[in-house]
């Protein structure tokens, strides 16, 4: 079974792999109309999905730990911060919101993963603000 597999994966099949890293933020959201407004935190969680047909010698895609180092390089940015402060969403003018945080880190993941090689891809990033809310983005 494994032989028909091969490697490199011919066609579009294609492996996923997904981290989540945790991190506590604070933001508000500028014009707003509610309680969001004003500053109030999260404990966020970035669930982090990447893509591609090649696997290692040792069968993987990438190494579970290599992938969560980099996305806890990029949460980091915002780990016990006002996120409003972040150059991003001051000088670029994003909304600190679930949505650009995903599009944030799905940005600089990807500039991340191209030096790793074209084998690897971002599939989605989804930003949680709580257990039953999150924002995601992909490029399709």
């Amino acid at each position: 079974m494994l032989e028909e597999r091969g490697n490199p994966v011919l066609g579009k099949s294609m492996f996923t792999l997904s981290v989540k890293i945790r991190f506590s933020s604070a933001h508000s959201l500028r014009e707003y109309p509610g309680k969001c407004a004003n500053i109030h935190g999260h404990t966020f969680t970035a669930e982090c999905m990447i893509r591609g047909n090649q696997l290692d010698s040792q069968g993987m895609l990438i190494d579970f730990h290599a992938l969560e180092d980099m996305v806890e390089k990029i949460t980091d940015e915002f780990d016990h911060r006002l996120i409003n402060d972040h150059p991003s969403f001051t000088e670029e003018g994003l909304n600190p919101t679930a949505e650009n945080l995903a599009f944030y880190i799905y940005k600089k993941l990807s500039e991340i993963l191209k030096e790793k090689g074209p084998t690897i891809s971002v599939h989605e990033v989804r930003v949680w603000e709580s257990d039953d809310a999150y924002a995601s983005y992909r490029e399709e």
